[in-house]
């Protein structure tokens, strides 16, 4: 591994009908929503884990007893561990401080980017050995996609409207006050909503848009 003393968290949901994805249900129905949850941690996993760049850890909501998660855990090198917190800034700050208190450069990113490659990951990690004490890659949405720290501090997960347009503006205002060295990744696009369903499909191949999918 390039980065045996680095860490990255790949946060999911369980892809359960109703509870992922929720936004596309109008589009894909709950189960199509749920399928498509699905392949996008699978395609997450599969290009995160490919380039052996550093330990994987997969975070798990609800649990880490969900048969899906047993199924990522025995197809990809990842160990399982559970989300903890009220909302998602709380979560994430709860495994960046996990790793971070054993003094391992950590970086987070969730499932929804299926652009996101190995190499963006790569860079993100040569960054923070390099000098940077954050890194983050903007998504189109005004949120961002990969977060990277190097020393943790509670601020930039507190205090933020998670799932709006401002938290990018507002996680930079953050980092502009703990005036830490940073650095911007490239922009990518979240597949979040059905008018990102064509990014998903050119990335993924054709989604189902049978309302009444199963998974």
């Amino acid at each position: 591994m390039k980065y045996p003393n680095a860490r990255l968290i790949v946060f999911a949901k369980a892809p359960d009908a109703g509870k992922a994805k929720t936004r596309l249900i109008p589009a894909l129905g709950e189960a199509g929503a749920a399928a498509l949850h699905a392949r996008l941690v699978t395609h997450t996993l599969t290009t995160i884990t490919s380039a052996a760049l550093c330990p994987v850890q997969l975070w798990c909501a609800p649990n880490t007893t969900h048969p899906f998660f047993d199924s990522c855990k025995n197809n990809f090198p990842v160990t399982l561990h559970q989300q903890q917190g009220a909302n998602l800034g709380e979560r994430m700050a709860h495994a960046m401080n996990h790793n971070l208190q054993q003094n391992f450069n950590s970086v987070i990113i969730g499932t929804d980017c299926p652009a996101l490659s190995t190499a963006d990951v790569e860079q993100a990690f040569t960054n923070l050995q390099n000098g940077s004490d954050i890194v983050l890659a903007p998504a189109s949405d005004g949120g961002y996609v990969l977060m990277g720290l190097t020393h943790f501090s509670p601020t930039l997960f507190s205090a933020i409207n998670w799932g709006s347009g401002e938290v990018l503006a507002t996680t930079r205002k953050k980092i502009a006050a703990l005036q830490w060295p940073s650095t911007e990744l490239a922009t990518f696009q979240d597949i979040d909503r059905p008018e990102d369903l064509h990014e998903a499909e050119r990335l993924l191949g054709p989604i189902e848009k049978n309302k009444h999918q199963k998974i």
